[in-house]
């Protein structure tokens, strides 16, 4: 059985064929989904797909491209939705510096008031990091108590050992099936099987051969298999670990 650890099956793309795609899972050994809310209103839309979906489960959060939106009252809606009993992590949350929209001003402190929501919980963070690597890192190192995964990893071989070293785990969508993944392979190659998680991040991020096109978690297969030729496994290992990772990690039976 496949664990798609990040999802946006919510997504409007998916309006037209969301009950087809979900009821064929089980037919590419999808069994388990975390669906990640990137704003409120995602994040409401995960959990009632979670309560529809015995197999899905959600994350609340305010993705960085939400920064201006958080708040003490939107921490506060996010603490009570955190009590639902399908919800398991606080995310996607980060820091994103490729467009800086909004600023670093204001993304850096949301972050860190989504971190500080998770430490009062002690719920596990999924994390959004791209462009951000020093400041993200400088808080991870603030943040001791609090551990995640970085999904859709875009960091360095370095980044990546230190957070192993503290306990994070790693994500991986399907650039790790792309040509040019030069920096994601070696992450793979050197990561210990039990840090690893495979992730669509659907509708984003389709694996060759349909990159370019709009992704689903029907797809999460392709990534488990790419990690077990990077690293010389059988495809088996690498979907029980990461199924089992994803299961630890985010507190599911």
């Amino acid at each position: 059985m496949f664990f798609d650890s990040h999802a946006h099956l919510d997504d409007r793309r998916f309006d037209d064929d969301r009950a087809q795609i979900l009821e064929d899972l089980k037919n590419h050994g999808v069994g388990l989904v975390m669906n990640v809310g990137c704003d409120l209103t995602s994040s409401l839309a995960s959990i009632r797909l979670a309560k529809t979906y015995p197999f899905l489960y959600a994350a609340v959060g305010s993705h960085p491209d939400d920064a201006e939106a958080v708040n003490d009252s939107l921490i506060a809606m996010y603490r009570q939705l955190a009590q639902e009993e399908k919800v398991k992590a606080i995310g996607e949350i980060g820091l994103d510096y490729h467009y800086e929209d909004p600023p670093r001003a204001v993304q850096l402190p949301a972050f860190r008031a989504q971190l500080e929501l998770a430490r009062e919980l002690d719920m596990p963070v999924v994390v959004h990091e791209r462009e951000a690597h020093a400041d993200a890192m400088e808080l991870v190192r603030e943040f001791t108590d609090v551990r995640g995964v970085f999904h859709c990893y875009s960091g360095s071989l370095e980044q990546a050992k230190e957070l192993v070293r503290r306990g994070w785990y790693i994500g991986f969508t399907g650039v790790i099936t792309f040509k040019n993944a030069r920096k994601a392979v070696e992450v793979a190659q050197w990561m210990p099987l039990d840090r690893i998680l495979i992730e669509t991040d659907c509708p984003y991020m389709a694996p060759e051969p349909w990159r370019g096109r709009r992704n689903d978690s029907r797809y999460v297969p392709l990534m488990a298999k790419k990690i077990a030729e990077i690293k010389g496994l059988a495809l088996e290992e690498v979907e029980a670990a990461t199924t089992e990772n994803a299961k630890r990690l985010f507190g599911i039976e």
